[in-house]
């Protein structure tokens, strides 16, 4: 058995970060009203939920999942409403904290999301409808926005702590 060399040391620390896989882990729809509805020739509300979450798979590897939910009306009953969950697989290693939450709450979803985005519009124009393209996502400012949320309600809740 050799001793590993000073190189193969060195390179076993550096910072990996690789998507493994990317795959569409749920797609659903649903078109509650049809066929009435599709006879009516109003413009439709379409209105569009995102979320992003992660979880680790393994030392290293974490799964990251983007979730849209778009829902279509004509004045309050349902058009179609489609949710699918677009998710990767990631190494992430020897990499900081700072770094790592960085590359899960930004880059990670940067990645997986064009596909979700192509999954979504196919199912639509599938179903029959014209199809909806979602917008470019900055997934920074919503990372930036949901860690100001978390650290504003972390300071709500000490605030509250210290008052009892």
């Amino acid at each position: 058995m050799s001793t590993p060399q000073p190189a193969d040391a060195a390179q076993q620390r550096q910072p990996v970060f690789a998507l493994q896989r990317c795959y569409l882990k749920d797609l659903s729809l649903e078109q509650p009203n049809s066929p009435q509805i599709l006879l009516e020739q109003a413009q439709p509300t379409v209105d569009v939920q995102m979320n992003v979450e992660s979880q680790s798979l393994a030392e290293g590897v974490v799964e990251v999942c983007v979730t849209a939910t778009i829902t279509a009306r004509i004045d309050q009953r349902t058009l179609f409403l489609v949710e699918g969950k677009q998710a990767g697989i990631f190494e992430l290693r020897n990499v900081p904290q700072e770094h790592a939450d960085l590359l899960l709450g930004i880059a990670c979803p940067q990645t997986v999301y064009p596909y979700l985005r192509a999954n979504l519009a196919d199912m639509i124009t599938r179903a029959g409808f014209p199809p909806v393209h979602l917008a470019e996502i900055n997934f920074q400012a919503m990372y930036e926005s949901q860690q100001a949320q978390q650290a504003q309600q972390a300071g709500g809740e000490a605030a509250g702590a210290t008052l009892n």
